[in-house]
């Protein structure tokens, strides 16, 4: 069906050979991530090794290369896991074999995917933050509603940064290579048995590219990768790091990604119904599918086959932060990319199209704006954030008023199958249809929780929190351990977080605009609140980019309150933010804060998949917030602009307080004789029956194929 699939197969073939009978169907498993999502798929895993399943990462093809014979001999002579396994190998063949969905897209000609990063799993270390985490959603829904895509992206060999934090609170930053190899992967042949390779220009080097394959369920992920003995140095680099700080190397990444990935398509016979362009980053492709359409029709004029081009790309903008849509000067794009303007036949169109104004010789080019012009249709990630957009972009659009620049909103959702998981998970399961998942995005899927008891829906609640505390306690000591804290700092997390109290979690990328520094302010009452008669518990966690030093100034400044009474034992700061501990956090905290300056939070997901756990949110009425707050399903700070920032700062600092002091803990502590909260657990219900819905990845998937992809 892909490209890839012969390869697939001898690699499980491979697999299947080295374990034991009983075990081999998991080989086939292990090649597809629709694993990560099943149930019962990790857990089946983890049953063969626990500790190894933990050490490598619940990395499946190196868990069953690398656990002794021994241990693998004793797992197959386990009937029930055995019956486990074959029920999961069984689901994962029968999901495999459902017909496609007919419409746009066909497995003939699927939606290419295109991004930057896809954080489809811990094990497959090629994401970042949210933009990743929502383009892996987004594929596991493809594969979900079986809406024939394909992903296009880059093999990171080191990935994204690891993070350290130092007994000042100052972030460090490592990298570990991966392997692909030991990855759930496999390299794409040719028809010749040889490695199916594309060439890029970059500055003077045509950068050779391979390609590799990431099964997510049904839909094929494929990376490029420049680690080739044909490449420089330089040429081998361009796709080791994830968001390389070196600015010419970013104008190289976004060339392979581009360029090389329309071309590994047509390579692999892949012949799109549309391009998805998924940010900025991919934009270039549009310049090789100018020159497919004019090796296909010579005939055509400029603007005939610049149209031709249109029609088959769309375009989702995720950020109005300058950092998300960075530009670069003439003699920058010529440096790297001269080539490549020069193959378009026209290098100051191919700089102009790239400008905010094209008449502007000394402005510089970008990938928003190049995208903008080449799509044919173009959206943001909320309701506001296509508002803002619009206003943002406008002078690309002379003539039209704001209303009428042509960016319309699909705002994200979340995989629920990859975020629902533990106690409410085995709640909803007991409690909704069977199936329900299917139907995540209607309401009527989710009527059945005004029935459920307030005692279930609380008990559910404190099982969650229970298991995040135990996750906290472990990884605080060992964190403060690890930099060298004093004994009775590092013991205080054990001896301090408990499993029935309040706890508030902020966790996300440490960008400055989400202003985790409000949460310091006004450190009397933050003490106050980890101290009272009544005390809460905070979990922090979060990474910022490496050359962002203001951001890591705020965990600084944080780290500055660690020693005041009570702190040590009702304040964690969670290193290394990954998906893993992602999952871990918004299932268990019991309010999920989102502090962003408006207008400048596009979407957010984290809020969205805590939702699903039962946590309540507290935010700033910007991003989704602004259009699921209804006044009964969490608490809402103003998102109005205001260019005094610190005077907005320390505003919405004191309501964040205000709403913690009289609403939050107030509601929390306020039992009934069964000691139930149970106007907090009505809030809970609120929350999962309107938000649910709203905010799935199956409701947002949905609106791309029918308002995004179709030609209209």
């Amino acid at each position: 069906m892909f490209a890839g699939d012969r390869d697939i197969d001898v690699a499980v073939a491979e697999l299947a050979a080295t374990l034991p009978t009983p075990l081999q169907p998991l080989a086939r498993v292990a090649f597809d991530y629709r694993w990560c999502w099943a149930a019962d798929g990790a857990a089946t895993f983890a049953a063969i090794d626990p500790g190894h399943w933990a050490r490598c990462g619940a990395n499946p093809r190196r868990l069953l290369t690398e656990t002794p014979p021994s241990l693998l001999r004793r797992a197959a002579a386990d009937t029930a896991l055995v019956a486990r396994i074959e029920r999961l190998a069984q689901e994962l063949q029968a999901d495999r074999e459902r017909p496609w969905r007919t419409g746009t897209a066909s497995p003939q000609h699927p939606v290419a995917f295109c991004c930057a990063e896809f954080g489809v799993h811990g094990s497959l270390p090629i994401y970042s933050g949210g933009l990743g985490i929502l383009a892996g959603d987004i594929l596991k829904e493809a594969s979900d509603l079986a809406l024939p895509m394909v992903g296009i992206g880059l093999m990171y060999r080191t990935g994204y940064f690891h993070q350290r934090i130092d007994v000042t609170g100052l972030q460090h930053e490592y990298w570990l290579d991966a392997d692909p190899d030991r990855l759930p992967c496999v390299q794409v042949s040719g028809s010749d048995g040889q490695p199916l390779t594309v060439t890029v220009p970059v500055d003077s080097e045509d950068v050779v590219a391979q390609v590799w394959r990431v099964d997510v369920g049904r839909v094929p992920l494929y990376l490029l990768d420049t680690d080739r003995p044909e490449n420089s140095q330089v040429g081998r680099w361009v796709t080791s790091r994830l968001y390389e700080s070196n600015r010419a190397i970013r104008l190289a990444q976004y060339a392979v990604l581009g360029v090389g990935g329309a071309r590994a398509l047509q390579a692999m016979g892949i012949e799109p119904a549309v391009y998805h362009l998924n940010e900025g980053h991919p934009a270039l492709a549009v310049y090789e599918l100018l020159g497919q359409v004019r090796a296909r029709q010579p005939g055509l004029s400029d603007d005939e086959a610049w149209q031709r081009v249109r029609e088959q790309v769309v375009f989702t903008t995720h950020t109005p932060v300058a950092a998300g849509n960075e530009t670069y000067a003439r003699d920058e794009v010529l440096g790297m990319l001269g080539r490549l303007a020069d193959a378009s036949g026209d290098r100051e169109g191919f700089l102009a199209r790239g400008r905010m104004n094209p008449a502007q010789p000394g402005q510089p080019s970008g990938m928003t704006a190049l995208a903008l012009r080449t799509s044919r249709q173009a959206n943001a990630v909320s309701q506001r954030h296509g508002d803002v957009a619009r206003g943002m972009w406008q002078p690309l659009f002379p003539g039209r008023a704001r209303e009428g620049v042509p960016i319309t909103h699909v705002t994200n959702g979340v995989h629920v199958p990859t975020w629902l998981h533990g106690p409410m998970r085995d709640l909803l399961d007991r409690h909704l249809a069977a199936g329900w998942m299917v139907h995540a995005d209607d309401p009527e899927t989710w009527a059945p929780l005004a029935a459920v008891p307030a005692a279930e829906l609380w008990a559910a609640r404190c099982a969650a929190r229970a298991q995040l505390v135990g996750m906290i306690t472990r990884h605080a000591i060992g964190h403060r351990l690890r930099r060298g804290e004093p004994l009775d700092y590092a013991s205080a997390a054990r001896d301090g977080f408990d499993p029935a109290r309040l706890t508030i979690g902020f966790a996300r990328r440490l960008a400055t605009y989400k202003r985790l520094h409000l949460v310091g302010l006004m450190p009397e009452r933050a003490i106050a609140l980890v101290g009272g008669e009544r005390p809460v518990q905070f979990v922090f966690a979060g990474k910022a980019h490496p050359d962002d030093h203001e951001a890591k100034e705020v965990v600084q400044r944080l780290f500055t309150l660690k020693r005041a009474p009570g702190v040590a034992g009702r304040a964690a700061f969670l290193e290394d933010y990954d998906i893993p501990l992602a999952g871990r956090l918004v299932a268990g905290c019991d309010v999920w804060v989102n502090l962003p300056r408006p207008p400048l939070e596009a979407s957010g997901t984290s809020g969205m998949k805590s939702v699903l756990g039962g946590g309540l949110q507290l935010s700033v009425l910007d991003g989704w917030w602004a259009e699921a707050y209804d006044g009964h399903n969490g608490w809402a700070i103003d998102g109005r602009e205001d260019s005094d920032h610190a005077a907005q700062d320390w505003r919405d600092a004191n309501t964040l307080f205000d709403l913690l002091e009289r609403q939050v803990v107030p509601m929390f502590h306020e039992r009934d004789a069964d000691g139930v909260p149970l106007r907090w657990v009505e809030m809970m219900r609120r929350s999962l029956m309107t938000h649910g819905p709203r905010f799935s990845a199956t409701r947002m998937l949905r609106e791309y194929a029918q308002r995004i992809y179709t030609r209209h």
